[in-house]
């Protein structure tokens, strides 16, 4: 199966602390064969440096960050929405050209979040939501999942 990654799950450091968050299971599941991943990194695609600050969408979610009516900001308030979009529509173009099966995504992120996302507010609490990155995905016909899951399909 041939899968967009969040490139930190497969113990590449470009989250925004510089840091990776490998995933055993996933990596078992590369070894073995059963999936062929492509590692993204949309805030990298997007421009943004690593390490770089923490962001949270502001307003919503990822669907509504590329409606207009969301934005993406850093904990000192500031916007790097056309980033995290820029990032989004290059992950987006690799998708298709790989001819993507799915798309597993890193749960939290302001970019991957699939299924819940941080709430805007910098304290640590998560809400239902996708990232930018996930959402675009979605609306194109892509399925996103997160790395549980991968795991509860017991592949």
């Amino acid at each position: 199966m041939i899968a967009i990654v969040s490139a930190c799950m497969l113990g590449i450091n470009c989250r925004y602390d510089g840091k990776n968050v490998a995933d055993a299971k996933l990596l078992k599941l590369v070894e073995a064969g059963e999936i062929v991943p492509i590692p993204v990194c949309p805030e990298q695609l997007g421009g943004l440096p690593t390490p770089r600050k923490q962001s949270e969408i502001i307003g919503g979610d990822g669907f509504d960050v590329i409606e207009g009516r969301a934005k993406v900001v850093t904990r000192d308030g500031e916007d790097i929405t056309g980033y995290l979009v820029k990032g989004a529509k290059e992950v987006l173009k690799i998708a298709k050209l790989v001819k993507a099966e799915v798309a597993i995504m890193k749960n939290g992120s302001p970019s991957c979040g699939c299924g819940t996302i941080y709430d805007g507010t910098f304290s640590g609490r998560k809400v239902k939501g996708f990232g930018v990155t996930s959402a675009l995905l979605m609306q194109n016909g892509f399925k996103v999942i997160d790395i549980k899951e991968l795991k509860r399909d017991n592949r």
